[in-house]
């Protein structure tokens, strides 16, 4: 996200929280996070919207609203922020990202227990006080409690899907130094692992050149605070509080910097145990015999795990979870790619909760060079969503016949799709009558997230039409732990039935744990972006990455398949069901 839209979107969020603290109108409060929500999903920089005009065109900015803009483009802040700021105590403030944690439940503890800071509201909760108050109850503290730990989680290490584009526009700005021969994101990063401490880059240059790259690196115009800065290592903190560590070797040690930096710990140690057997050593700087240190190679990877007897190893993979002993036998797995994929299955537009119209969706997903993409709103019981009634996806499906008319003969399809909520009977959201109609029905669930929701899964995927199950496990990092679910049962019953699990690019649901036990059940999975903007589209590069960490080949992969492979899928499906 660009950084001005990102600040922005996050003064009117404050803005629609204090304003609820303080018990403000309903209506200006969902103004402002309406606003908030517009410009966080906004792909073009919020400057350069307003600067040609289109910012005042887009639906939710209004005159009140576009002065507030305008005030942050020309001064940094919002008067109204810095002046609401002052009513309510700063730890307050921050305990509102909370999971579980509202505007209103900070009210009630601060009028009623007098909770003025973090630890206020902590003893409350723990000595039993606010369970005490009406509407609340051991089991909400008990939430609260949980949420409380997993926003500290986030505090202290990074979401992969904020790491990723974060360290990649450092790796971009990196390159504009042409003494950089090679340059990598390293570390646990590079392993597409759901959390991330520090993020690590990795440069190759000549010796003469390494004090210039990292007087670059220090200069990057994100950086808050230069923790460190040699001719080796330099280490910075971002705006966003993210440390970013930069480290530079000469182009012939490359390979085995890399291999190094990126780990894991327990895989390089592996490694090098297996190089001593043979008398070698392995470190940073390169392969040596161990007797002589006569250096052998390093300039590359694969020289690296070639000296040491045993095929290169994809970075997301590097856990010692068995790829080594499958590297020196010549059949480490070919992992899913990037350039496998022909299509997403899963994308909102504005008909729902999505921000751009299907016409801007379809045209980024043509240019990212799918075959196809299936436009997917939710259905009616996602009112807060605005789901979508049979009346309003059949008006949706005009505009996508007419857009198959101009998109079709670019060997590019857009399918009729729904996110269908799963109720909480099993039953779903819309008649199996309508269903039919759909090229691709996704069901998820989005509403009693503390029961074990392994029933509902079920009878929902017994459901003919139903060809995906959304983000399974419900779990979203950093917001929401997943609900009870018998993980064995739903891969049981996915093989059984035909249908697919979902990869959910933002939330990493599933997990890498639970990719490899579909991987080796044969179930079928796809990669999704589960986008709300088009800017989210392109993050499907990190889904790749989440799905190659559970061991994840083309084959079980349907985004893999080609349009005529999709039709296959869905109608085998409808078939099987049909004699069951």
């Amino acid at each position: 996200m660009h950084k001005k839209n990102k600040e922005l979107a996050r003064i009117f969020e404050k803005i629609a929280d204090i304003l609820e603290f303080l018990g403000d109108n309903p209506y200006r409060i969902g103004t402002y996070r309406r606003a908030a929500n517009l410009i966080s999903e906004l792909p073009e920089d919020v400057e350069e919207l307003y600067r040609t005009g289109k910012l005042s065109r887009l639906p939710g900015i209004g005159s009140s609203t576009m002065l507030k803009i305008e005030e942050f483009l020309r001064t940094g802040t919002v008067k109204k922020y810095e002046d609401l700021r002052k009513r309510v105590p700063e730890d307050l403030l921050d305990l509102m990202d909370v999971p579980g944690v509202g505007p209103k439940t900070l009210r009630v503890a601060y009028d009623k227990l007098g909770v003025r800071t973090k630890e206020d509201f902590i003893k409350a909760l723990k000595d039993g006080s606010l369970a005490k108050l009406p509407g609340f109850g051991p089991k909400k503290v008990e939430n609260i409690l949980k949420g409380i730990e997993l926003w500290r989680s986030v505090q202290e290490r990074i979401p992969l899907i904020e790491a990723y584009p974060m360290a990649e526009d450092v790796v971009e700005y990196m390159r504009g130094e042409k003494s950089v021969k090679e340059i990598s994101i390293a570390g646990s990063l590079r392993r597409m692992k759901e959390t991330i401490g520090d993020i690590d880059i990795l440069v190759a240059a000549e010796k003469k050149d390494w004090r210039r790259i990292h007087e670059h690196f220090v200069k990057y115009p994100e950086v808050s605070k230069i923790l460190a800065k040699g001719e080796t290592k330099s280490s910075v903190v971002l705006r966003s509080g993210r440390q970013v560590d930069l480290r530079t070797v000469e182009p012939k040690s490359w390979g085995a910097a890399l291999q190094y930096f990126t780990g894991s710990k327990e895989h390089n140690i592996r490694i090098r145990d297996i190089a001593k057997e043979k008398g070698l050593k392995v470190n940073e700087y390169g392969v040596f015999r161990a007797d002589t240190d006569e250096r052998l190679g390093g300039e590359t990877e694969e020289e690296v795990y070639r000296l040491v007897g045993m095929q290169w190893i994809p970075p997301e993979i590097r856990e010692n979870w068995g790829e080594i002993e499958l590297a020196l036998e010549n059949s480490v797995p070919e992992l899913v790619e990037l350039k496998d994929i022909k299509g997403d299955f899963h994308v909102h537009t504005n008909w729902s909760d999505g921000i751009n119209p299907i016409e801007e969706v379809v045209e980024q997903a043509y240019r990212l060079g799918y075959q196809y993409i299936v436009v997917g709103d939710h259905s009616q019981s996602a009112r807060v969503a605005n789901g979508l009634t049979p009346e309003r996806y059949r008006e949706q499906w005009k505009i996508i016949d007419k857009l198959n008319r101009a998109y079709n003969p670019k060997g590019f399809y857009i399918l009729r799709g729904a996110e269908v909520d799963i109720l909480p009977d099993g039953s779903l959201d819309l008649p199996d009558e309508v269903l039919e109609e759909f090229d691709f029905v996704v069901a998820s669930i989005h509403s009693r997230f503390n029961q074990d929701n392994t029933y509902r899964i079920l009878k929902a995927m017994e459901n003919p039409y139903v060809n995906l199950v959304g983000h399974p496990t419900g779990r979203a990092y950093g917001q929401r732990e997943g609900y009870p679910l018998d993980m064995e049962k739903v891969i049981e019953m996915a093989k059984e039935t035909g249908t697919a699990l979902e990869i959910n690019t933002f939330r990493v649901d599933l997990s890498p744990e639970n990719i490899r036990k579909c991987v080796e059940s044969g179930v079928v999975m796809a990669i999704v972006t589960d986008a709300h903007s088009v800017a989210h589209l392109p993050y499907m590069k990190v889904g790749v990455g989440i799905a190659r960490r559970g061991w994840a080949t083309p084959d079980v992969i349907l985004n893999t398949r080609d349009l005529s492979g999709v039709r296959e899928f869905v109608l085998s499906k409808r078939k099987r069901m049909a004699k069951a």
